[in-house]
């Protein structure tokens, strides 16, 4: 089964496009995981708590949403304990019978990108793959044929790709809108033509891509120019991005969760933070965070 049609039948499960990002900032880490900004700790000890955290917290969303997304960035800062950190709370995840998009935007071209797929998507011979992603994101500016390899990948381990196409950084605009057509609209159809051949039973393709929700007149647009992509969502909550920003990336009038995912990292991993959660613990936090952002999407898309 390829990825999209893996997600599509998961969100018809949980009948909401919420995603939840596992980004484990050190420094916003609940005080029950301390140790891992400590910097005089042994790192294995401090990617010890790292992972602990990252799997309560998928024990926590599982059952609610279809897939999670843990950036890769936090754990490598941990180096080669990082690393292990990351493919056992990748493993965790897919255990828990969650996708997995790993946040790693890598880039290449030729053999340099057919590696960062095998580590990624499909593993080396002989080894055991649990600690691989269904999906991951890509960086595409270095042209088209980095993102070849990855597709190519995708055919053979029936994973998934999320090109970066518009993102919801402040900044973004300085080359994703330069040019015409637009360098983001001319990306765009590279996905649309190279997710062609990746097309699934659900009528969508396992080649997606990022569009801010911070971009809601653009993602209009884009969408139109992506009718087969999944589009991942980011911008929702602490970037500012409302529900109602995000409509126009779910097209099926009937099931308005299918054909997108919408992001939130900081605004349920570290929902303790808030004023309104300071005598919750860190996971009622989150979990009410997390039952207030499925509401909010509910509301809109219906």
């Amino acid at each position: 089964m390829t990825f999209a049609d893996r997600l599509d039948a998961a969100l018809e499960r949980v009948r909401t496009p919420a995603l939840v990002g596992i980004d484990p900032h050190l420094d916003l880490l609940p005080p029950a995981f301390a140790v891992a900004r400590e910097a005089r700790a042994p790192r294995a000890e401090r990617a010890a708590a790292v992972e602990t955290f990252c799997k309560e917290l998928i024990d926590l969303v599982s059952g609610t949403v279809a897939a999670v997304k843990p950036q890769s960035a936090f754990f490598e800062v941990l180096g080669a304990d990082g690393a292990v950190a990351w493919e056992r709370v990748v493993a965790h995840a897919r255990a828990a019978g969650l996708l997995v998009i790993g946040d790693v935007k890598r880039s290449d071209i030729a053999s340099t990108a057919a590696a960062y797929a095998t580590a990624f998507l499909e593993g080396l011979p002989g080894t055991t793959h649990e600690h691989l992603c269904d999906a991951i994101t890509l960086n595409p500016y270095l042209g088209s044929d980095s993102l070849v390899p990855f597709v190519d990948a995708c055919k053979r381990a029936n994973a998934g790709l999320f090109v970066l196409v518009r993102t919801s950084n402040e900044k973004s605009a300085e080359f994703q809108a330069h040019g015409e057509p637009r360098l983001c609209e001319r990306v765009a159809d590279v996905v649309h033509a190279l997710g062609a051949e990746l097309v699934g039973s659900s009528g969508y393709s396992s080649i997606g891509a990022v569009v801010g929700a911070t971009h809601p007149e653009e993602l209009e647009r884009l969408r139109r120019r992506m009718p087969r992509a999944v589009l991942l969502l980011p911008g929702y909550g602490a970037q500012g991005a409302s529900a109602r920003d995000v409509r126009a990336a779910f097209p099926d009038a009937r099931k308005r969760w299918r054909g997108a995912l919408v992001n939130s990292s900081r605004g349920v991993a570290f929902a303790w933070r808030e004023k309104q959660h300071a005598n919750s613990s860190w996971q009622d936090a989150s979990r009410f965070a997390l039952e207030a952002m499925v509401g909010e999407l509910r509301a809109a898309l219906d």
